[in-house]
């Protein structure tokens, strides 16, 4: 009897291998969960183009848009684990789970990371007549006057908000959340001085603050940003464990072979390397960045648990 079931898994093992050496066969479809345009689909178009290349089939872009990104999520955790549908994740899948009561899926259980490409940081910016020169400067005031220092974000639950929100918790202060339907129209009322501050992303924050509109104090990333080398980190500024960067990956339904998941990774951790894809990143605001699957698990799994955390504490109440 144990012979047979080792002759199984053997039979099993290399049909998998057999099948991740004929990979990919066809078009390979990479879901992208917003509306065409924006960041994500951006990031998608410039991965997809040396990988089409590298694998020799094409990396066709499906945008299913809706539900804050839920639907387009949902078809790739329901989607055959055979390496032909994949996501390009961002790391508004690891809010998920403090964000909504139900979700048709896990994103830890029901997807197997391949890899994490890019990250861009955010910016901890005032207006520019602001008094607050440093991030100490903010804290002190805030402390001193709780629930009056007023923050934009791009609408509740979003990165931006959920980033002062772990700086509120983080910093051990009350500031006043004012959200807006959108990035673009927060920071327009940062510049004219209606709100007090706001986390933005780099790309869009630094070109206004090198025009003397807004002041940047601080970048959310570990290490300094490539960006902008002047601006400290929030925990050289004081603020310790913060960090918050916004990550897209490649993503496979649970359960895809392992061998495809290997060569979907040394494929897009080659491209990675290259300096046209990485000034194409750059002009976009983003760092490459690679790994293993692994790598891309752990941190889904991290981010998770600390974002589920951050929302209840906010008492952001899921939808």
């Amino acid at each position: 009897m144990k012979r047979h079931v080792l002759l199984a898994l053997c039979a099993l093992l290399c049909a998998s291998t057999a099948h991740a050496e004929d990979y990919p066969a066809k078009s390979i479809r990479l879901i992208v969960p917003f509306a065409a345009g924006g960041a994500v689909g951006a990031v998608a178009r410039v991965l997809s183009a040396p990988l089409t290349t590298s694998l020799g089939q094409a990396i066709v872009i499906d945008n299913r848009g809706g539900a804050g990104g839920i639907i387009g999520m949902d078809a790739v955790a329901k989607a055959p684990a055979d390496g032909y549908t994949l996501l390009l994740a961002h790391s508004g899948l690891t809010y998920m789970p403090g964000l909504y009561r139900k979700l048709p899926f896990d994103p830890v259980k029901d997807f197997d990371g391949i890899i994490t490409a890019v990250a861009g940081s955010y910016i901890l910016a005032v207006n520019s007549d602001s008094p607050f020169k440093s991030v100490a400067d903010l804290i002190a005031h805030a402390k001193a006057n709780p629930g009056k220092v007023t923050y934009a974000s791009a609408g509740a639950g979003s990165t931006l908000h959920l980033a002062a929100e772990f700086f509120k918790r983080s910093a051990g202060i009350d500031i006043l959340h004012v959200p807006y339907k959108g990035a673009a129209q927060a920071t327009t009322d940062l510049v004219g001085g209606q709100v007090q501050m706001m986390f933005g992303p780099t790309v869009a924050i630094l070109p206004l603050a090198q025009a003397g509109k807004l002041r940047a104090l601080a970048v959310t990333s570990l290490k300094r940003s490539k960006l902008a080398p002047e601006l400290p980190t929030m925990v050289e500024s004081g603020v310790p464990g913060f960090e918050i960067s916004g990550w897209y990956g490649l993503a496979a339904p649970a359960g895809t072979p392992k061998p495809i998941i290997a060569k979907l990774n040394a494929d897009t951790n080659r491209a990675l390397q290259s300096p046209d894809l990485i000034e194409q990143f750059r002009i976009q605001g983003y760092e490459t960045l690679g790994g293993t699957p692994d790598d891309m698990n752990a941190l889904i799994r991290a981010d998770v648990a600390r974002w589920t955390q951050i929302i209840r504490d906010a008492g952001i109440e899921p939808q």
